[in-house]
C-alpha cells in the first residue's frame, strides 16, 4: 500500500503554492523515497509534495531513466512548443493534449544538497513544467482551452456524482 493518499480535485491544499524548502536533510530524504513509492503505485511519471498535502517546492520523478528528486527548482529558457496528452495523478482517469514549452532549462538542489542544472526537452521538460505548476497551486485544468476546461469540468462533475460516462449531471 502507498505511504501517501495522492489529493484530487476539488482538495484546497492543491490550489496553494508551496514554501521554500529551507533544508535538505533525512527527513527530506525519506519523504522523497515514500512519495516514489506513491507515485510509482499510482502510476505516474511525476509527483510534487502538494500532491500528498506537503507545502514544501520540492518532487520526485521517474520518466523511465530512473529516480529523481528536485527541491526549489526554478524554471527558464522556455523555448518552442509542443502538444501532447497530459494526465495529473490528481485528476485521475482524465487526459487533455497541453501545449507546452518544449524545451525548459531547470536550476534546483538535489538530496544530497547539490545544484542541479538541467537542460531538458520533450517529455522531462513537460513534467518539470507539470511538477512546478503544482508547486504553484496550479493544475492542468488551467492550461485548457475553455471548451475543453468545460467538457473537463462536466466530466469531474460527472465522476463527484457517480454517474455513467455521457448522462447529464442535473441531480
Amino acid at each position: 500500500m502507498a505511504p501517501f493518499q495522492i489529493r484530487v480535485f476539488g482538495d484546497p491544499v492543491l490550489r496553494q503554492s508551496a514554501a521554500e524548502v529551507g533544508e535538505v536533510d533525512d527527513s527530506l530524504r525519506r519523504l522523497a523515497d515514500d512519495m516514489l513509492a506513491t507515485m510509482y503505485e499510482a502510476p505516474g511519471v511525476g509527483l510534487a509534495a502538494p500532491q500528498v498535502g506537503i507545502q514544501k517546492r520540492f518532487f520526485v520523478y521517474d520518466i523511465g531513466t530512473g529516480p529523481g528528486a528536485v527541491v526549489n527548482p526554478r524554471l527558464s529558457n522556455h523555448d518552442g512548443e509542443w502538444t501532447y496528452e497530459e494526465g495529473c495523478l490528481s485528476v485521475p482517469g482524465l487526459s487533455w493534449p497541453i501545449v507546452r514549452a518544449e524545451r525548459v532549462h531547470l536550476d534546483g538542489w538535489d538530496l544530497d544538497g547539490n545544484r542541479l542544472s538541467i537542460d531538458a526537452d520533450e517529455l522531462l521538460a513537460r513534467m518539470f513544467q507539470h511538477e512546478c505548476d503544482h508547486l504553484d497551486g496550479i493544475l492542468l485544468l488551467e492550461r485548457l482551452d475553455k471548451r475543453q476546461r468545460k467538457q473537463a469540468m462536466r466530466a469531474l462533475r460527472q465522476r463527484t456524482l457517480g454517474l455513467p460516462e455521457g448522462e447529464p449531471a442535473t441531480r
